[in-house]
């Protein structure tokens, strides 16, 4: 169900400048917004701010020039907005796995939201890569949350192939639809979703790809059932929406795997019951998940690491017939009745889906602050990659 790194892809045979603020993973940020073209014969602004809204404005953000260089932070120049597109202003980010894969040439990474003030209308929105019109063919089929207007976009630019921000003249290039590691941003204002304006900001900020994609797979995807057994492997913040997502649909065993002794505690305060250290054993994985659960394998499992190994082992952790293995496979491992099923940001719609996380974040029912373990300002971007190593780090909120 795609809850892990994304795969072994060629790399970029061009490398373009990229904003970071990857829409990946955990790439989320909090953010006011300046500028709603779409909304400006509605609202009345004096001629002094409409003069500020439309003009070229200049801010810092974070670039990377090629693959395998340092992250730089540089003054970029920021463009207006064109119709139903959105000049924000991030307050802060958070930084997680998948920007290390993007700044080493992956021409794509998962998608994710972003949590903004829309001061012209007095709202707080989220914003997703990925958008929903409710009305295309896929919107109203039930199957899927990729819609068909408002796609996840791979060029790295806006809908009609430009890019509204530029260094030295030099066209810059978004990972995907945002640019979070920037003071400001443009975004298409189609991708927004309204939220409680009482919502934690850096809690909003973990509600984005990784902590909901992996919630999303169990909730949506897997839809995993009251009374399963769950066994996921890896405890970031993926997983820990995995095991979120179990846990909200009424799994009485929710087994969690790490070689990370420190997420035995993240992942109880989550809602796991069973931990698993791969060092403390000479037993595979799925050997040792079996035993903990009467040596017929999990009902469902989640592989939320990108780890090759880890995927073979997270399959055969699964019952035989009725389960749900969310990895590659090998040929044997599926000829007994096993599904294996992929999807993005979870299966979760950017609004019908994420407004009910939204609201579950704002009322507290999940214990996000277990997630928020460093932050740094933006002009130290990359010491928070090199925290992202430490395996006391399970997300890095940037503050710009």
């Amino acid at each position: 169900m795609g809850v892990g790194s994304p795969p072994s892809v060629k790399k970029l045979h061009e490398f373009h400048p990229l904003l970071l603020g990857v829409p990946g993973s955990g790439k989320s940020t909090f953010y006011e917004e300046v500028t709603h073209s779409s909304i400006r014969s509605s609202v009345r602004v004096d001629q002094f701010s409409y003069l500020i809204f439309m003009s070229l404005v200049k801010y810092v953000a974070a670039i990377c020039w090629g693959i395998g260089k340092p992250v730089t932070v540089e003054e970029i120049q920021v463009d207006p907005p064109k119709a139903t597109e959105v000049r924000v202003k991030m307050l802060c980010a958070s930084l997680c796995h998948t920007d290390i894969s993007s700044i080493q040439g992956f021409p794509y990474v998962r998608a994710f939201s972003i949590l903004c003030f829309n001061f012209l209308k007095n709202d707080n929105e989220i914003s997703s890569s990925n958008g929903e019109c409710q009305e295309c063919e896929n919107c109203v089929s039930g199957k899927t949350n990729l819609c068909q207007t408002y796609p996840i976009r791979l060029t790295g630019l806006m809908a009609d192939n430009t890019s509204r921000m530029s260094i030295r003249g030099q066209r810059l290039h978004h990972v995907l639809s945002c640019a979070t590691r920037s003071e400001y941003m443009v975004s298409d204002a189609k991708y927004t979703l309204k939220v409680d304006p009482t919502i934690d900001p850096a809690h909003a900020s973990f509600i984005s790809c990784g902590f909901s994609t992996g919630l999303g797979a169990a909730w949506k995807e897997a839809k995993v059932e009251s009374g399963s057994s769950v066994a996921v492997f890896g405890l970031g913040a993926v997983g820990l929406g995995a095991i979120s997502g179990a846990k909200m649909m009424g799994a009485t065993k929710i087994i969690g795997v790490d070689k990370n002794e420190m997420k035995r505690q993240k992942g109880e305060a989550f809602g796991m019951t069973n931990f698993i250290n791969p060092g403390d054993s000479a037993k595979s994985v799925s050997e040792l998940v079996k035993e903990l659960n009467g040596g017929m394998g999990v009902d469902y499992s989640f592989e939320c690491t990108g780890v090759a190994p880890l995927l073979t082992e997270s399959l055969e952790a699964t019952k035989v017939v009725r389960t749900e293995p969310i990895i590659p496979f090998g040929l044997t491992s599926i000829m007994y009745g096993r599904t294996l099923k992929g999807s993005v940001f979870g299966g979760l719609k950017a609004i019908s889906d994420l407004s009910i996380l939204a609201n579950k974040c704002q009322k507290k029912e999940f214990p996000l602050q277990e997630l928020f373990t460093h932050q740094v300002p933006l002009v130290d971007i990359n010491k928070a990659f090199e925290l992202l190593k430490h395996p006391n780090c399970v997300k890095v909120v940037i503050n710009m």
